[in-house]
């Protein structure tokens, strides 16, 4: 390799790749797998995402600086424990284009709602440029590869009638991805995660 992919590594490891975001129990995951059992099966070549990263992003931050995170853990601690728990529930299943497989988001949408837009301001007051994009609750599932237009259509339709059973979201998480960007999946970790206050 030439001498600029060593830049870009340095580079690289000194941003992250950041969101805030809700994970569904386990319990609430493992539901959703069996569910989807059929269409794994089916479906081998899309790009699944491993259940452990499934989560509700609640805002997208992008690329940030390393030394920008810290900035976010008090104001999202403080958010955290100001709140009660979140009642929801996965439900069906939808795609974005022809490429992307989600599970819906059924329970306290106003909550949902309202908590993306604290979680949002939090950030702003802390200076960090992100693209404020409409919530549109959701639970990203898979991916189609580009030779692959059909898939993700058939298996959205197979979770239609997915009814999982209610959960509370529990804590608030600050994740990073600063790896698994080449063509496979990505592979997300907290950076930190804060409970929320008792009903």
């Amino acid at each position: 390799m030439g001498e600029g992919s060593g830049g870009g590594e340095r580079a690289r490891s000194a941003t992250v790749r950041v969101f805030i975001a809700l994970a569904p129990p386990d319990d609430a995951k493992d539901e959703l797998a069996d569910a989807l059992g059929p269409a794994y099966a089916a479906y081998p070549r899309m790009r699944w995402n491993r259940i452990e990263d499934w989560h509700i992003t609640l805002a997208f931050l992008g690329e940030l600086p390393v030394a920008t995170v810290p900035l976010l853990r008090p104001p999202l601690a403080d958010l955290a424990a100001a709140r009660r728990p979140l009642e929801l529930a996965l439900r069906g299943g939808g795609h974005f284009d022809d490429r992307v497989l989600w599970s819906g988001i059924d329970g306290d949408l106003k909550g949902l709602h309202g908590l993306a837009t604290e979680v949002r301001a939090v950030v702003a007051e802390c200076g960090i440029p992100f693209e404020g994009r409409p919530l549109r609750p959701h639970l990203t599932l898979a991916r189609a590869r580009r030779d692959d237009p059909s898939s993700v259509l058939e298996a959205a339709t197979g979770l239609a009638g997915f009814t999982g059973r209610r959960w509370r979201a529990g804590r608030l998480h600050l994740v990073g991805s600063d790896f698994g960007r080449g063509p496979g999946p990505i592979r997300y970790r907290d950076i930190e995660s804060w409970p929320f206050g008792e009903a």
